[in-house]
């Protein structure tokens, strides 16, 4: 529970120089860690999860920490904003006052570079938008407020020209309205960048991932049961909980009685809902369709470690075979966590490329806490460095593990 003590911050991954990207270099380079926060401490917020409670609606939105911030730019130079949701729980609207954003990068895609007013950040998400300074000379609001929720926080900070002549005023932009529809079509506009070089030399679009056909479907429904008489979260009924041995050792090391293969099913089950160590088994270099599917009236944002992947669908109600025909096959971005709307469902693709255990869980902390997890485990029977190093030699051996000998 640390992240809801401030313990986050933002690592920027810079291109290669040898790499093009796809804008020209901005005059300067800002990052925005903007999230929901929470006036009892992180401790505090653990014993109303453990009593089985939800968390209590957050305080307030913070931007780097502060409540009040303020960055520093030239009038008619374009700078870079990367603006991150670090928040436990809430989506929020980001926008600038008298200002457009230029969307040129989400999650480490470079995309089309479509022009926006404001832009929807859910949990666990980052964008990068270029903005112009090609106003007036004085200071201008930038803003983000809570986006699907009751009571409708914002904050603000401060886009100050070095040469202005007046402090910030007028009304704060609004930001859209309280619309699903609204933000749905938004995800949908963003698109892949093919031409675009990515990590390596190669285009982004000579990946032809709508021409491969995936080996198989994994089906995951979310859900919020109540397991012994306190709040859980679960996956395919299932609600993850921590074994006494990180389950990398476990696996590497052939411990039984720590996790099953068979603890979780592919499709939703249908079964009651209990607790359980959740590991789905999978091959390496599996490609494979996985569809969220939200039957609840909340947002949901899910995360996989290891991966970024192709989100090529959105859709309300539930997920059918023709809900296919409405993917994006051709230019869909790719990156690390979707969002996925009240009683609707999201479609990625993935290429198992990454050997090891994967976490798959929610991006909203509570919900992660209190089970809606599980272990991707990728395996391949033959041992390779190629694939995957060997265990250091000065690895920290816990649980079951101690006395074993890398």
């Amino acid at each position: 529970m640390h992240k809801a003590a401030g313990g986050f911050g933002v690592l920027n991954v810079y291109a290669r120089s040898v790499i093009p990207v796809p804008y020209a270099k901005p005059a300067g380079d800002f990052s925005l860690l903007v999230g929901d926060w929470y006036k009892t401490s992180h401790k505090g917020l653990q014993l109303t999860l453990d009593s089985g409670k939800s968390l209590p609606f957050p305080g307030g939105i913070l931007i780097n920490g502060q409540g009040q911030s303020s960055f520093s730019c030239d009038q008619g130079k374009t700078y870079m904003f990367r603006i991150s949701n670090i928040g436990l729980s809430t989506s929020f609207n980001f926008r600038i006052q008298g200002h457009k954003m230029k969307l040129v990068e989400v999650e480490g895609s470079n995309v089309l570079q479509n022009i926006y007013d404001s832009l929807d950040v859910h949990v666990g998400q980052s964008v990068s938008v270029l903005v112009t300074l090609d106003q007036p000379p004085k200071d201008y609001y930038i803003v983000a407020s809570t986006r699907f929720t009751k009571t409708v926080l914002t904050t603000t900070a401060v886009l100050h020209y070095t040469n202005s002549q007046a402090p910030v005023s007028g009304p704060l932009p609004a930001g859209p309205a309280d619309d699903i529809l609204w933000s749905i079509d938004q995800a949908r506009s963003y698109r892949w960048n093919l031409t675009s070089n990515a990590a390596r030399p190669n285009p982004q679009g000579s990946f032809h991932y709508g021409s491969i056909t995936p080996s198989r479907i994994i089906r995951l429904a979310n859900s919020a049961p109540i397991i012994n008489g306190k709040q859980r979260y679960a996956v395919n009924d299932v609600s993850y909980t921590n074994a006494d041995t990180p389950l990398k050792l476990a696996d590497y090391f052939n411990i039984s009685g720590i996790f099953s293969l068979n603890s979780i099913q592919t499709v939703p089950s249908g079964g009651s809902p209990h607790l359980a160590t959740s590991v789905m088994p999978s091959s390496h270099h599996e490609f494979i369709e996985i569809v969220f599917q939200n039957n609840e009236n909340t947002m949901q944002s899910w995360h996989l470690d290891g991966y970024d992947f192709w989100v090529v669908g959105f859709g309300s109600g539930q997920w059918t075979q023709d809900s296919r025909k409405g993917y994006n096959l051709v230019d869909a971005l790719t990156r690390h966590t979707t969002q996925v709307y009240p009683n609707s469902w999201t479609a990625i693709l993935v290429s198992l490329d990454n050997q090891g255990m994967w976490n798959v869980r929610s991006a909203m902390w509570e919900r992660q806490y209190l089970g809606q997890q599980f272990y991707l485990r990728v395996y391949n029977t033959v041992p390779n460095f190629a694939n995957e190093y060997d265990i250091p030699s000065n690895a920290l051996l816990c649980g079951k593990a101690i006395g074993r000998r890398p």
